[in-house]
Formats: C-alpha cells, structure tokens, sequence
C-alpha cells in the first residue's frame, strides 16, 4: 500500500515556519540530497498556507514533472494556479480513493491544520525530518498539538555537514489481535 510520509524541514526547537510563514531559516548543505526521497513520492499534498508559501518560492508554480499536488482547501477556487488540484473533503476519504490508485509514496508536505488532521486521523506512516541546528524561538510547530499519542520507530539517521540531521521514523503500529 502507498505510504503517507511526513517530510518537512525543522528548526531545532521544532518549527516548519516562523510566525508569518518565512522559512528563512531552512538550508540545505551540498552533501545533503533529496534525491532518494524524491524517488520514492509522485504525490504531494499540502494545505492552503504552506501552498501559497510554495507559490511565492516556486514563482507561480508548484507542481513539477511526474508530481501530482493536492491542496486541502475550502477557500482556494477549483481553477487555482500552480499546476493544484484544489481538495474540498476530510483527509481519510481523499487518502483511501488515492491509496487503492497505483502510484508511489505519498508526500504530506507540512502545515499545521492538515498535518493534525492527518494525525489525528492515524494517517502518517512515515516521518521525515531534516532538522536544521537553530533555534527561531516560535512558529508553527511541527507537530500541533492535539491529537493523540502515536509511536513511531527510528529506522534511518543521518548527519551532514552544517549540523543538519536527517531522521526517518516508520509508525509503530499495534497488530489487531483476532
């Protein structure tokens, strides 16, 4: 089945975004690589903020070849720009129909509302954090709070120069006794 996987970058203090949404604080070092995970995803799903955020750094565009963009949104119209299709439904109804499509990994880009509800839900299967070594003392965490407690397994850490650190953790799901 196709994974849902969190992938954001973070302050040290667990931030995806300063207050008004900047990411100014985000670097990536010449040894660090999206590539493998790239390869993994041909979907992406984000809410209206962290869309409009990738629209004024992608210059009007956010989809690029082979990606397929959802954005949960009430507000946005259904011809929005940037290559979207914009989303009107709960999280757990879209995510079973595009589940059952053949395709590869899913990519929950961040923003707080969709990310909780997605949590909330019991949706992510994967977290992946690059996590940059400042600390920017508030923002939109990565993690809003409530939802209810998730175990999750670290299965990859890495470290890069800058003092980037990459962490891959897989949910730890309980097995149904029958």
């Amino acid at each position: 089945m196709r994974k849902v996987i969190y992938g954001v970058g973070i302050s040290l203090d667990g931030y995806i975004a300063r207050p008004d949404g900047s990411v100014d604080f985000l670097f990536m070092p010449k040894d660090y690589s999206m590539g493998a995970f790239f390869k993994r995803i041909d979907v992406a799903l984000m809410g209206r903020k962290t869309y409009e955020v990738g629209l004024k750094l992608g210059g009007g565009k956010i989809s690029s070849p082979g990606m397929t963009c959802y954005v949960f949104s009430q507000a946005l119209p259904d011809d929005a720009p940037g290559g979207v299709t914009v989303v009107r439904e709960a999280p757990k109804p879209f995510l079973e129909r595009l589940r059952k499509k053949t395709g590869k990994d899913i990519w929950l880009m961040g923003g707080g509302e969709l990310t909780q509800a997605f949590l909330k839900e019991d949706l992510v299967d994967e977290i992946y954090l690059g996590i940059v070594p400042t600390l920017i003392g508030q923002g939109i965490p990565a993690f809003p709070a409530s939802f209810p407690q998730r175990e999750f397994a670290l299965v990859e850490n890495k470290s890069f120069s800058k003092g980037l650190a990459a962490l891959r953790y897989e949910r730890a799901r309980k097995r149904k006794k029958k």
